[in-house]
This record gives structure tokens, sequence and C-alpha cells, in this order.
């Protein structure tokens, strides 16, 4: 059994999609042991609990250094012995450490296509402003590997979403989510569970 850990700051919709692929066995061998939040009125909290899976919220605001909230966050999750990560809109610089000790196995869901609107700067609403600014037809997400950079880790999968006349950077991003991302990082979870991937 593959024991995932997730990392979420807002309200967890890519979590749901994961708890809802486990339920209906599109995930196949693996279970949520813990989520971890770095904004304490994260809904996704809330969704970890009801599920009964433990919901632990780490913010830097509450440590005196961002090397103490570093140590504390990599010391927290290693308490549940994990062998996946996913990062599931976590806002926080995953640290160095974390990275090299849990090499290859932290994977992170992006909303575009890598290598287009990635990188320092794009998250969330903006990567969606970015893609209609500059007048693309096609976006979609990508999930892929965590290394030292951002957004620049090997991509395990990706999917295409249109972009529609009269798109607003809102409905572009809740189409990529239901088109995309909740049907994409459900998968990769169950490629790595059962030995899919490279």
């Amino acid at each position: 059994m593959l024991r995932v850990g997730v990392m979420v700051s807002g309200g967890g919709t890519n979590l749901q999609a994961i708890l809802d692929a486990i339920d209906s066995g599109a995930i196949r061998g693996a279970s949520i042991e813990a989520v971890i939040s770095n904004n304490p009125g994260a809904y996704a909290l809330e969704r970890a609990k009801s599920r009964g899976i433990e919901a632990v919220c780490l913010s830097p605001k509450s440590f005196e250094s961002r090397e103490q909230f570093n140590e504390a966050l990599l010391a927290k999750t290693d308490e549940y012995n994990l062998d996946l990560i996913v990062l599931a809109g976590f806002l926080v610089t995953i640290p160095e450490a974390m990275i090299q000790k849990y090499r290859n196995r932290i994977i992170n869901i992006h909303p575009s296509l890598i290598p287009s609107f990635c990188g320092v700067g794009y998250y969330g609403l903006k990567v969606h402003e970015a893609a209609l600014k500059r007048g693309v037809k096609l976006t979609g997400a990508t999930v892929h590997y965590v290394d030292e950079g951002v957004d620049s880790g090997p991509i395990i999968l990706q999917k295409a979403v249109e972009v529609l006349p009269g798109d607003t950077p809102e409905i572009l991003q809740r189409r990529v989510m239901e088109e995309a991302e909740w049907k994409i990082l459900p998968e990769a979870i169950d490629m790595i569970a059962n030995g899919r991937t490279v």
C-alpha cells in the first residue's frame, strides 16, 4: 500500500478528487495518511478530518525563521513514513533538504501545460490570467515530479483543455480543474502506486 501525504493551502478540491478516486477504485493500492497545510483556515483540513485522516497545520508565521519552519515541516512529514508526497495547491516552497530526502517521491499539479505559464510567480489565477492575455487556444494541467527548480521536474502526465471565447480567469480555472487536474492527479497517483511510471 502506497502511503500518501497531501500538502495543501486552500480549499482542497484536488484532495477531494484524490479521495473520490480512492473510493471509486480509480486509485488502487494507495491510502492518504496525512494532510498538511500551511494555512489554518484551509478547508482541505476539514475535508481530511471528516474522513478520519490526520490533518495538520504548520504555518511559517508560527516560526521565528523560515529555516525553523523548513525543519519542522520535514520532521512532521517524516513522522508518517510516506512513500509519496502530493502537492495539491501547496503555496509554500519545498525545502531543499526535503526534495533531496524524498527524491522522485514528491509530485505537484500545475494548472498549465508546462513549459508554458510556469515557474516563479505562476500560481492559481495568475496562470489563467497569463494564458488569456497571451491568447492561447489550448491550456491544461501538468503533473510532474518536484526538483530544486520551480515547476521544472520531470513530467508524468499532461492534459489539454480548450480555451473558449468569453472565458474569464475564473471560468478557465474551473474548467482546467474539472477537465484536467481532477483527472490526471488521481491517475498519476494510481500509476505510481502500481509501478507504471519511470
